[in-house]
């Protein structure tokens, strides 16, 4: 066989990605149950050491966990999981929705202000001129797990105002800027730190002042590669970002 033939993708990492994509994408919930062993067996006609392998996987990388006893089983713990800026633009296009089913997010503000130095650069307008911001907070079950800002040059409060209403757009950010300007969401950059809450993380996420948090900024650019988003976010402790790559 040549050395550049195609190989089959064994059958443990088909079964490990076909859990991980429902519990990423909220389809399998905290507390819902995954297969037994013996069931993804059955189910998916493999091996005991396969099926085995599956939950073993899963279990290292904190996507479920196994409860003892004769009524526990392997339970989904996804509360553990992080949703950066990549993750929920790849989300919208490929779901229509953002969030899982047991997660949601409220805007508590959205104006017109005067451009910081920091944003007029990544949004490469003059400081001190126009720009909307969007906050919001995100919400698992009641409790909120992390808050981001979203910044738009002022020249979008003509072409695109509902983005200074103080609710959720239905289509998403993206497909409402989409609608409006015709400009499409088309590549976006992440930078991650760690950090310490202030005076207004601690507000937002219910934390401490000084507790650890996860803090990121991202741009997202058209098809033209103009900046339409510059975003901030941030994140309690004990949520884990996953990316995936390949490097063949």
């Amino acid at each position: 066989m040549s050395a550049d033939a195609p190989r089959a993708v064994p059958p443990y990492v088909q079964i490990t990605q076909h859990y991980r994509d429902l519990i990423r994408n909220g389809e399998l919930k905290d507390g819902d149950r995954l297969p037994s062993t013996r069931q993804l067996i059955e189910q998916w006609h493999v091996a005991h050491a396969t099926a085995a392998k599956v939950i073993s996987i899963l279990r290292a990388e904190g996507l479920v966990t196994t409860v003892p006893g004769g009524g526990g089983g392997t339970v989904v713990t996804a509360g553990t999981l992080q949703r950066a800026p990549r993750d929920r633009m790849i989300a919208v296009r490929q779901r229509g929705r953002i969030y899982p089913p047991n997660e949601h997010a409220s805007i508590v503000s959205a104006d017109l202000v005067p451009a910081p130095d920091h944003v007029a650069e990544a949004l490469g307008v003059a400081t001190g001129s126009p720009v909307i911001r969007r906050r919001r907070v995100t919400y698992r079950d009641d409790t909120p797990v992390s808050a981001s800002t979203s910044w738009f040059a002022g020249e979008l409060a003509t072409a695109a105002p509902d983005l200074l209403v103080r609710q959720r757009l239905t289509q998403g950010t993206p497909g409402y800027i989409e609608q409006q300007t015709g400009r499409v969401m088309s590549r976006g950059r992440d930078h991650v730190t760690a950090g310490a809450a202030d005076h207004n993380a601690a507000q937002d996420l219910a934390i401490p002042e000084g507790s650890p948090v996860l803090l990121g900024r991202n741009w997202v650019t058209d098809q033209d590669g103009e900046v339409i988003e510059y975003g901030e976010h941030l994140s309690a402790a004990g949520r884990w970002s996953v990316y995936e790559y390949d490097l063949g």
